[in-house]
């Protein structure tokens, strides 16, 4: 690896309810939702992540929109559906952690995540129903490598 390159790795997971969710009001950054259990076969390989958001504002926390996620409020059908049939856990990533590194926006961040997450598996997450724009094509100053056989 070069002073270029980023590997990025998660922190384990959390169940998804209310009492893992609280601590993270304030902080803005990624989350990622991920079956515990439930296998996605996508075109590529099987996964059991569902869905990547983010919070660039600490007013709309990651806290915040999980809890949004949690309650039905968010409008994603899809990840209330998969609560129902299967346990869900998160992890997240703190912009904080991120922001001397990765020289652009967390929406930024966001779309390299999902559009990486296409270039491995096929498809954007089942979840997602936006997609990113072409960050993947963009000059980056920086060569993150995701870890994504933490959610296979």
């Amino acid at each position: 690896m070069t002073t270029n390159d980023l590997q990025i790795y998660f922190e384990e997971g959390k169940s998804f309810e209310i009492k893992n969710i609280r601590p993270l009001t304030g902080l803005t950054g990624l989350y990622l939702i991920y079956n515990s259990e439930i296998h996605i076969q996508y075109p590529f390989r099987k996964s059991r992540l569902i869905y990547i958001g983010m919070s660039e504002k600490k007013t709309n926390s990651i806290g915040k929109r999980l809890q949004g996620h949690l309650e039905g409020t968010s409008g994603n059908g899809g990840i209330l559906s998969y609560q129902k049939a299967n346990n869900l856990f998160f992890t997240y990533i703190n912009f904080e952690m991120l922001k001397n590194r990765w020289s652009l926006g967390i929406e930024s961040l966001e779309s390299f995540f999902i559009l990486d997450f296409v270039r491995h598996y096929g498809v954007y997450p089942i979840c997602n129903n936006k997609s990113g724009y072409d960050i993947l094509t963009a000059a980056l100053d920086l060569n993150l490598k995701i870890n994504w056989e933490y959610f296979e």
